[in-house]
């Protein structure tokens, strides 16, 4: 299936990609994360904790719902990278891209089940329009039958992802994980884990690329 592009009008043209890409000159022309994280890794294990620790710990939200708000969320904020790589975690976990794109389309005729359309009026209200949440969008995620931890873990990740997106836009990368070679693809899949006998919970997998560029050591870095 071709991918769909993250992208809206508000989208900078490719010149100013190239100019975005070269945000910090110590990276290479056309940066990927884990280019920055190397750079910059004093805050990097704490936050790939944080990821595993919301989106693979368990929830009321399966493993696959939260990786779909967060490439639902990315889309929103029109980042390619983010959008791309969390359709990929979520097609690891059942969440197929067809079906994101539909939600990118129109959220209410979406192939999602109808309990989790208030979750999703909740995120992309919450990432568009922040200053305007009320308790009636609260009250129709209740009344669709999710309890306060349900909506506080999609909270959380629709933050999660508001703040990568900046992070990603700022530091330059623009390339869709999408479009990498087969095998980078492959891998990178491979490195999302894999889906247990709980649709809820899965072993942690964002720790995987710590281990990769060996920042579990750095002193200062640890999470405990």
């Amino acid at each position: 299936m071709m991918a769909v592009s993250a992208r809206r009008a508000d989208t900078p043209d490719q010149q100013e990609i190239d100019l975005v890409s070269h945000i910090f000159p110590s990276l290479p022309e056309d940066p990927q994360l884990p280019d920055v994280f190397r750079r910059f890794p004093h805050t990097v294990p704490p936050l790939l904790d944080y990821h595993d620790r919301l989106l693979r710990d368990p929830s009321p939200l399966t493993v696959g719902e939260r990786e779909m708000i967060a490439a639902y969320v990315s889309a929103l904020n029109a980042c390619d990278f983010c959008h791309g790589a969390h359709v990929i975690a979520a097609g690891v976990y059942g969440i197929e891209e067809s079906v994101i794109e539909a939600l990118l389309n129109d959220p209410q005729t979406a192939p999602v089940k109808d309990q989790l359309k208030p979750i999703l009026a909740y995120v992309g209200k919450l990432t568009k329009t922040p200053g305007r949440m009320t308790p009636a969008d609260a009250q129709r995620v209740y009344d669709a039958g999710w309890d306060e931890q349900a909506l506080f873990d999609a909270v959380s990740v629709c933050a999660l992802f508001n703040m990568m997106n900046r992070l990603v836009h700022g530091s330059g990368i623009t390339l869709d994980p999408r479009k990498l070679p087969a095998d980078e693809l492959e891998a990178r899949k491979r490195r999302m884990g894999s889906p247990g006998s709980d649709p809820h919970s899965a072993e942690h997998s964002y720790v995987r690329l710590k281990q990769i560029l060996n920042l579990e050591d750095r002193p200062g870095s640890s999470s405990s």
